[in-house]
């Protein structure tokens, strides 16, 4: 009965029934949205705490992450610098390198040989010794049939070799030819007087007195080993005879005594040869 009653009511008013569906659902519809917004703000309220969790770790993670940051720049700044200290010193060694000379690799290899000027230089100074000094090396005197006295060479000459000194008295123009005068009034007494010109002026070397002097024993000839040269010591000239090709040992020395005048050849016949 009681079941019938309520679905006598149920039939008899309609929107009662329509009342009493819909109220559940209502309240069904209220409590869904309601568990709804329970959990969207339980869940909400969650991500708020987690988001708050990972906003407190974060700074931590940044802290410790910074630490490796400042590492790994400092780290990266080191081979940085090296690096940059190694570019400049190879740099500072390129300019170096360019900015040398060979003498900083190689030592400086000075030449021993001389010039010209200075062998010229050193023979003429050799040459003024021997003559101051009077020496005479490398000669001997032999006597040749026929002929008398020559000179000859102990040891070999080479060409342009200071042989001896025409050593004498050395006269102006005017005294030698006085002297000449006196030496022809005694054939015997013979005549060593040798003319010549220095700085347009005439002089002679008269070497007619006997001394230990080799100069004047020279003999003659056209085609000889020796030719006179002016050597010049302090201004005064001195009659030197010098090697004019090369002599070997044992060899005689010989000059052309230049005398071509009739009255000498008829004196001297050998002076044609």
């Amino acid at each position: 009965m009681l079941i019938q009653e309520g679905n006598d009511s149920n039939a008899a008013n309609p929107d009662t029934s329509k009342m009493k569906k819909d109220i559940p659902n209502e309240i069904e519809s209220e409590s869904c949205t309601e568990h709804k917004h329970e959990m969207a703000c339980r869940s909400h309220g969650i991500r708020e705490q987690v988001t708050d969790q990972l906003e407190q770790k974060e700074p931590t993670a940044a802290r410790t992450d910074a630490k490796p940051a400042t590492d790994t720049k400092v780290s990266a700044s080191k081979p940085r610098s090296r690096i940059g200290r190694k570019i400049g010193a190879k740099k500072m060694e390129s300019a170096a390198s360019q900015n040398r000379k060979v003498t900083d690799y190689y030592p400086i290899r000075r030449s021993n040989r001389k010039t010209k000027a200075e062998l010229k230089n050193e023979q003429h100074q050799y040459i003024d010794d021997l003559i101051k000094k009077g020496i005479e090396e490398g000669l001997q005197v032999k006597n040749i049939e026929g002929k008398g006295r020559g000179v000859f060479a102990v040891e070999g000459f080479k060409k342009g070799d200071f042989i001896v000194e025409y050593h004498g008295d050395l006269l102006d123009l005017a005294e030698a030819k006085m002297r000449e005068a006196q030496y022809a009034q005694d054939p015997q007494t013979g005549c060593y007087m040798y003319y010549f010109q220095y700085q347009s002026k005439t002089y002679c070397v008269d070497a007619t007195k006997e001394t230990s002097r080799l100069g004047r024993l020279v003999n003659h000839s056209k085609t000889g080993n020796c030719q006179t040269k002016l050597h010049p010591i302090n201004g005064t000239p001195h009659l030197i005879l010098v090697a004019s090709r090369d002599i070997d040992a044992d060899e005689e020395l010989l000059y052309d005594y230049g005398d071509r005048s009739k009255a000498s050849i008829s004196a001297h016949p050998w002076l044609k040869n």
